[in-house]
């Protein structure tokens, strides 16, 4: 790839993923998150375009303001200031098939051109190559949540033209067909990968590349996906992380680089 490296461009690929996800979170109030990545994005939202934010976390906690970057959904560190801890069908009956649930962040091994996600198997399902962890509530989170944005990194690998099993839907390719099925969601809204960001077309449901990180070219953005990506009319490039951003993410919320190196 003909990228530049992280440190030619004062930021590493992470970095740019969690800004340019962030940003995309100003319209939200109630967030479902999981840990890694989705979790420094959030609370890098809460300083930013997003101070009202409020953090949910599918062990059952609401309203969660970390002190430091949890290891897992059940870490202790995500009671603190927490404004309710509940159980997890709580959580799923009364926040997430409710419609309470504004935005929520889900990744994957494999990804489709229309969003669905395989977190299941690769390979063959009775015989697969790698078993992976499965749902978990993801299929759910796909259905309910008004806006699903996917973080996760592009290779030609997990960009696929099909998907060995799919685990959480997305858009059906067929527009009609995806508004009778009575979801709260609205499926799949956005991608952020370490090479750019995309949206689904209203019209095919497919996803449309909208802008390009900085040094990445049309040829690298081919040459890590399964299929002949549709192009935004548009196509921009997407804005660096700012200093306030980096300054966030490598002093308060990732100082050990775990997550973002």
């Amino acid at each position: 790839m003909s990228e530049p490296a992280a440190t030619d461009l004062g930021y590493s690929k992470s970095e740019i993923m969690i800004a340019a996800s962030a940003r995309l979170l100003g319209a939200a109030h109630n967030c479902f998150v999981g840990v890694g990545l989705p979790n420094i994005v959030c609370n890098l939202a809460q300083r930013t375009v997003a101070p009202e934010l409020q953090l949910i976390y599918e062990s059952g906690v609401y309203g969660a303001r970390p002190e430091r970057l949890p290891l897992s959904i059940g870490d202790p560190t995500l009671a603190t200031g927490a404004t309710s801890i509940v159980s997890m069908y709580e959580l799923f009956a009364y926040y997430l098939q409710r419609g309470h649930v504004d935005a929520a962040f889900l990744g994957g091994a494999q990804i489709d051109r229309f969003g669905n996600l395989n977190t299941t198997v690769i390979g063959d399902y009775a015989h697969p190559k790698v078993r992976l962890p499965g749902s978990g509530g993801a299929c759910e989170i796909a259905i309910h949540a008004k806006q699903v944005l996917v973080i996760m990194r592009q290779a030609q690998r997990s960009f696929v033209e099909a998907l060995d099993f799919r685990t959480s839907p997305g858009h059906s390719g067929d527009p009609a067909h995806d508004a009778a099925r009575g979801w709260s969601g609205s499926g799949p809204t956005n991608v952020v990968t370490d090479l750019g960001t995309y949206v689904f077309d209203e019209a095919t449901g497919e996803m449309t590349l909208i802008s390009m990180h900085p040094g990445v070219t049309l040829e690298d953005i081919h040459a890590n996906m399964g299929w002949a990506v549709r192009l935004a009319d548009e196509l921009g490039e997407t804005p660096p992380p700012n200093a306030q951003e980096l300054s966030l993410i490598r002093d308060e919320l990732d100082p050990g680089g775990i997550y973002t190196k």
